[in-house]
């Protein structure tokens, strides 16, 4: 089993900062693939950005391309989504999310075997 618990998220005004931590613990040497998604009232929860444990590979959203940096910290077992120049339409609840699996899209949700309970991000105009 794995466990994800998000924090960092808060109220910010648009053009302001916000860094989300997403702390991984148990069975984690079953993992290839850390992503974090979002979900906005009445939409589809959508990928953000993925990172693949094994070398790095990172990738994004192309509304957050430039904006936003997934990184991990192997050593406290965290992978961190730096959030800058965000925006109102970045509002959302935001995910962590982990796979053990190889097959399919870093942002296709039913890849994911464990999810974090979210943390609300809220941008203001």
């Amino acid at each position: 089993q794995v466990q994800l618990v998000e924090s960092g998220g808060g109220s910010v005004q648009a053009g302001g900062s916000l860094r989300l931590s997403c702390a991984v613990s148990g069975y984690t040497e079953s993992l290839n693939l850390l992503g974090w998604f979002r979900q906005a009232p009445g939409k589809e929860r959508e990928g953000v950005a993925g990172i693949y444990t094994s070398g790095g590979s990172t990738y994004y959203a192309d509304s957050v391309k430039g904006r936003f940096t997934i990184s991990q910290d192997n050593a406290k077992n965290t992978v961190i989504l730096q959030m800058n120049s965000l925006k109102p339409e970045d509002t959302a609840m935001y995910y962590c999310a982990a796979s053990r699996w190889y097959l399919g899209s870093w942002s296709d949700t039913i890849r994911y075997d464990y999810w974090g309970q979210g943390t609300q991000v809220t941008v203001s105009s």
